[in-house]
């Protein structure tokens, strides 16, 4: 049974911790509101960017001249991975959600007999995927450094799958990471970007108008599509962010009451071994007198 003296620094030392997480609550508190707001005023510009590439394709008489980021390279044998996750931890699942959806598609791709490429951004994805994979990982990124990731960042991610794409590295590319919901939810997904997905993204207000280009759509399309690749690697970095704030203030949330429960039971103890002790010794004081 732990004496009076432990159970004191056991109390102390947790209430420390509530504190830390507590404090930690807040500050993601305070960063969601903003990571939140910029993913809502991404996804408008990165679902009109993807409609448009798609409304250029009807338009297109020559498909088997198109370019190869919209049809692909007419082969399905190599894979790029692309897996997105934090440079920091406590944050939950956030991390493993990911991990765990990019895993099973790996694991599938394999069964399959694909060739399996993968790019890390961030170092707790990676630490989690070089267990098992760490002889396809072919490139790896970490902006732990960046107080805030912008379309800089995005842009070096989506040179390098543009570099491996132009010297016919892979086939298809996904992108995984997390889609905010809500502080509480935040859906792992697993996105195919090259070749693009020929599917056009929900908008609240369809728009039905016909346009003429110029120039002509395949000069067009030459131009937007590396660009959208770099947009929807921004695109998942944003959700990524309001996740990872979502995820950790409702981690940190949880760690905070459960060390009051534990601080409860450990004064509970506390007060028990200390009424206990006094009782010995008062047993004690009245033996030794009534023995004189």
């Amino acid at each position: 049974m732990p004496s009076l003296d432990d159970l004191k620094k056991r109390i102390k030392s947790v209430k420390s911790t509530q504190k830390i997480t507590k404090a930690m609550k807040m500050v993601a508190a305070a960063k969601l509101r903003k990571a939140q707001e910029n993913a809502e005023k991404g996804r408008p510009y990165s679902q009109k960017m993807q409609n448009v590439i798609l409304n250029l394709t009807k338009s297109i008489k020559d498909q088997e001249n198109a370019p190869k980021l919209l049809v692909g390279t007419g082969k399905d044998q190599v894979y790029l991975c692309v897996v997105l996750t934090a440079d920091r931890g406590l944050c939950g699942g956030f991390n493993s959600n990911i991990c765990k959806l990019a895993k099973a598609h790996f694991k599938k791709t394999l069964e399959q007999g694909k060739n399996l490429k993968i790019i890390t951004v961030g170092s707790k994805g990676l630490d989690q995927i070089k267990r098992d994979y760490g002889n396809y990982i072919v490139q790896k990124y970490s902006f732990k450094d960046k107080k805030q990731i912008t379309f800089k960042e995005a842009e070096i991610v989506g040179k390098e799958i543009m570099k491996l794409f132009k010297q016919n590295e892979f086939d298809r590319c996904f992108l995984f990471y997390n889609n905010f919901k809500n502080v509480i939810t935040q859906i792992p997904q697993a996105q195919q970007i090259i070749p693009t997905e020929k599917k056009l993204e929900e908008t609240k207000d369809e728009d039905s108008t016909f346009y003429e280009f110029e120039p002509d759509e395949e000069e067009i399309l030459e131009e937007l599509l590396p660009k959208n690749i770099s947009t929807q690697v921004f695109k998942a970095f944003l959700e990524n962010a309001a996740s990872e704030q979502g995820s950790r203030m409702t981690a940190m949330d949880n760690a905070t009451r459960n060390a009051g429960d534990l601080v409860d039971k450990l004064t509970i103890n506390y007060n028990r071994s200390r009424q206990a002790s006094i009782t010995k010794e008062l047993i004690e004081i009245i033996s030794g007198a009534e023995s004189l």
